[in-house]
């Protein structure tokens, strides 16, 4: 009788494990204890790389007004993306060598170093090779945090995690500029660097104090890709300086020569011994193949964000200000759902599925209110606002659900490859977006000084255009679904 009742309270026991385990994950279980710690480690290293992105933009015209170099201007944000790409690349290999804590650590050196060298530049050419070492300090920190999140954290943790890490993005939106713009407005664009230097290296103690010394990952593979790395800057390098000329035929030469280096990566890759992307992520029938190519269709979906705030000043007659905020409602939609979508795991299927959809609606919003010359009328400005909140709503719904199943994808020795991967393919979609949605704008006659004609045709043209992407986004978010289940 005794043995009996033992072994229905180990039963009991057993099924109330399994019962937790397999339940929704809280945000207080994230925020307490050790594992507050790691996530306070993760988010902080985003936040980091996100708000020095948003205060050099912010910065940048003061920084041409005192050094010059002009002419130079766009390479600021293209040397900063491809070493941001670079980094993100290199991150497993990063790992390996160093562990979790030593890559932190390299990480936020080389963030620290590139932001001096920026606050110290006396020319253009001093403050391109300091936005180069600090985006590829901050390549490094972004995909660590994807990589560190299923190091640190157990299974059912990753989720909110991952929400987490997305939503700092958004909050660097509200803060970045308001600092680089404070800065700026009493010319003091070198402090908005400077200002920098301390949080790096209080997270520089963080780090090193709080994550581990080395990875479980023993049998993880990590040789450097040379070729695929070369062939993916040159694929940079081409759509970005095509899309600098007004000529037509030069754009089209440009994104041919990107689209030509992006298919031989994919050749080179799938057969090398050392690769950019783990296996099988250049077939989209299988599982990582379409999940990494909804994560790029998902970012260029809202690359047109990067003219929003010259249309709502050209057509809507908003203040300088006020149209980077509006603009930021992209970023805060985001940021919303990236919380929401973290407690809604079990409806994983779905809410993969709905984000492209929400994503599409964003744009059909853009394309119907956008090129209306308004003049500040909210009857025009509520629908667009609406509408960037859906963009970025629905990318937010999504992105949890699509990195978990990354991870749970993966094969063991390509864990780290395949955390990094996702950023690399991140980034890569954001440089050819922007430079894809510059050709598009002066395609349509934006770049027409005073010409409210030509910034409503763009407007036009660019969110019909890159409405192409949620629509396939929905068709590879079906597959997805359907090879990877619909929870999760």
């Amino acid at each position: 009788m005794r043995n009996d009742t033992t072994g229905a309270v180990s039963a009991g026991a057993d099924a109330a494990t399994v019962k937790r385990d397999n339940a929704p994950a809280g945000w207080g279980e994230l925020f307490s204890g050790k594992n507050g710690i790691y996530a306070l480690a993760l988010a902080g290293g985003v936040t980091l790389h996100a708000v020095n992105m948003y205060i050099a933009t912010t910065v940048m015209p003061s920084v041409i007004v005192e050094i010059g170099g002009l002419d130079f201007y766009a390479w600021t944000t293209t040397l900063f993306v491809i070493a941001s790409i670079l980094g993100a690349a290199l991150t497993a290999k990063l790992l390996k060598s160093t562990g979790p804590r030593g890559a932190y650590l390299v990480a936020t050196l080389l963030f620290g170093t590139g932001t001096l060298i920026c606050s110290l530049a006396i020319n253009m050419p001093v403050m391109l090779l300091g936005r180069a070492v600090q985006g590829l300090g901050g390549g490094f920190l972004y995909a660590l945090a994807y990589g560190l999140t299923r190091i640190v954290l157990p299974e059912r943790l990753w989720g909110r995690a991952i929400g987490l890490i997305s939503a700092m993005f958004g909050v660097a939106t509200l803060i970045g500029p308001a600092i680089g713009g404070v800065f700026a407005e009493y010319s003091a664009w070198r402090a908005a660097f400077w200002s920098l230097l301390p949080f790096a290296a209080l997270f520089a103690v963080l780090a090193f104090t709080t994550l581990p010394k080395r990875s479980w990952d023993k049998n993880e593979q990590s040789s450097i890709p040379v070729l695929q790395l070369i062939l993916l800057t040159g694929a940079v390098l081409a759509v970005s300086a095509g899309s600098l000329s007004k000529e037509l035929s030069w754009n089209m030469i440009g994104l041919a020569g990107a689209l030509t280096m992006v298919v031989a990566i994919a050749l080179v890759d799938m057969n090398a011994r050392s690769r950019l992307l783990p296996r099988n992520a250049f077939n989209i029938s299988t599982p990582l193949g379409a999940l990494y190519l909804m994560i790029a269709l998902l970012m260029m979906s809202m690359q047109p964000e990067i003219y929003v705030p010259y249309l709502l000043q050209k057509l809507h007659g908003q203040t300088p200000l006020w149209a980077g905020y509006l603009a930021a409602l992209m970023a805060i939609g985001w940021t919303a759902a990236s919380f929401l979508s973290s407690r809604w795991q079990k409806s994983g299927g779905f809410l993969i599925f709905s984000g492209p959809v929400m994503v599409l609606a964003g744009l059909i919003l853009l394309a119907i209110f956008m090129p209306v010359h308004g003049g500040g009328d909210w009857r025009y400005l509520l629908p667009l606002c609406i509408g960037l909140v859906l963009i970025g709503f629905g990318i937010g719904l999504a992105w949890p659900g699509l990195v978990t199943r990354v991870y749970q994808g993966a094969p063991a020795t390509e864990q780290d490859l395949a955390s990094g991967g996702m950023t690399t393919v991140q980034l890569f979609a954001i440089a050819f977006g922007t430079a894809c949605a510059g050709m598009i704008a002066n395609f349509a006659g934006i770049s027409d000084a005073g010409d409210i004609a030509g910034a409503s045709n763009a407007s036009l043209w660019l969110a019909g255009i890159f409405a192409a992407a949620p629509v396939l986004a929905i068709f590879v978010a079906m597959k997805v679904v359907r090879l990877t289940g619909g929870k999760g």
